[in-house]
C-alpha cells in the first residue's frame, strides 16, 4: 500500500470507529477514501451486530454499500442523519472545503446538509491553510447543460481567473454528472475575502446547481499521514 492509500485507509478507519454508533442514518460520500470508510463500517456492523442505514451521495457510493451488502436507504425514507462522512479535495483553516472533484458536488451537499455532523477524511496532502494551496484544480462547479457558457462568462467577470468546462476522460465531451449536468472549474488566482459570499454570488447566478464549497458545514476532519498517524482537527466557530 502506497503512503497516500495508508494515510486515507488510517482516517477513514478513525473516523468509523469514533463516529459511528448502533441504530445511526449514516451518510455516505463519494471518492477514494470513503471506500476504506465503508469498508471499516462493514466491518463493525458485522463484527458489533449494529444496525446501521446508508444513504448515499452519489451512483459510486450506492454500489459500495450494496457491494458490501450494508442496509441501503434514502433521503426520502431518512430525511435526517446521524452523521455522514465523505472526502474532500482541499480542506482550509477553519475546515472549508473544497469538494466535487468526481463530480458527485450536489448530492454529497444534499446529504450534508441532512446530517447533524459532517465528517471529513482525507489524506494530509488535503489539509491546507488556505484554499487552493495544494489543490490547483479548481471550485468544481455544477450547472443546467444549457447555462455554461454564460455562467463561465460571468464568474470570470465578478471573480477573475479561469473557468473551464471539465472534460471527460473515457467519452467524448463533457462531465456528465450522476444529476444530467456539466461541471465548470473555476481556477481562481487569489482566494475570497470571505468564502460565504462568493459562494452566494455564483449560487444567485441562473443556470448554476450547486457549488463545490462547503463552508461551515464540516465538524471534525480527520487526517491520515504516511506513517499511518491521524490528525483531528475539530471546527472552531470563534476563529470565523
Amino acid at each position: 500500500m502506497s503512503n497516500i492509500e495508508t494515510g486515507k485507509k488510517a482516517a477513514a478507519f478513525a473516523a468509523v470507529n469514533e463516529n459511528i454508533k448502533n441504530n445511526q442514518k449514516v451518510g455516505i460520500g463519494s471518492g477514494s477514501t470513503v471506500v476504506y470508510a465503508v469498508q471499516r463500517l462493514a466491518q463493525r456492523i458485522k463484527e458489533e451486530n449494529l444496525n446501521i442505514i446508508c444513504i448515499p451521495t452519489s451512483f459510486q457510493a450506492n454500489q459500495l454499500i450494496q457491494e458490501h451488502r450494508l442496509n441501503l436507504g434514502t433521503l426520502e425514507t431518512c430525511p435526517i442523519l446521524d452523521v455522514a462522512i465523505d472526502g474532500a479535495d482541499e480542506t482550509d483553516k477553519d475546515l472549508t472545503c473544497i469538494k466535487g472533484g468526481g463530480a458527485c458536488l450536489t448530492q454529497e451537499k444534499i446529504v450534508a446538509s441532512c446530517a447533524k455532523q459532517l465528517v471529513i477524511i482525507a489524506d494530509d496532502r488535503k489539509d491546507s491553510q488556505e484554499l487552493g494551496t495544494n489543490y490547483k484544480k479548481g471550485i468544481p462547479i455544477e450547472v443546467i447543460p444549457m447555462a455554461y457558457k454564460p455562467v463561465q462568462m460571468k464568474i470570470q467577470d465578478m471573480f477573475g481567473g479561469e473557468v473551464i468546462l471539465r472534460m471527460a476522460q473515457q467519452k467524448a465531451g463533457p462531465v456528465v454528472t450522476d444529476n444530467g449536468n456539466f461541471v465548470l472549474d473555476w481556477k481562481f488566482t487569489k482566494p475570497c475575502d470571505s468564502w460565504d459570499k462568493c459562494n452566494t454570488c455564483i449560487k444567485m447566478i441562473p443556470g448554476v446547481v450547486e457549488t463545490g464549497l462547503f463552508i461551515n458545514m464540516a465538524k471534525v476532519a480527520y487526517f491520515g499521514t504516511a506513517d499511518g498517524k491521524v490528525n483531528k482537527r475539530l471546527f472552531n466557530k470563534l476563529q470565523l
